[in-house]
């Protein structure tokens, strides 16, 4: 997961998916990586990745045309 950079964190796995479909729909390919601490989900929060080169592009897209 080198070449992946966050673009987006959120504890909701219903936005990270929404982001991440947005940005697929903007033909960046995005993963969302959980980073919850347990089963329980207390702790922690999903983040959507997009590869380096496609950073800007998707900072740009979550930033300016997604609002929930």
């Amino acid at each position: 997961m080198d070449n992946w950079q966050p673009v987006f964190k959120d504890s909701s796995p219903v936005r990270v998916e929404i982001v991440k479909a947005i940005l697929e729909e903007n033909d960046i390919p995005a993963v969302v990586l959980n980073k919850q601490e347990s089963v329980y989900k207390l702790h922690g929060a999903y983040e959507v990745l997009v590869p380096k080169n496609e950073f800007l592009k998707a900072i740009n897209i979550v930033k300016n045309e997604i609002t929930f």
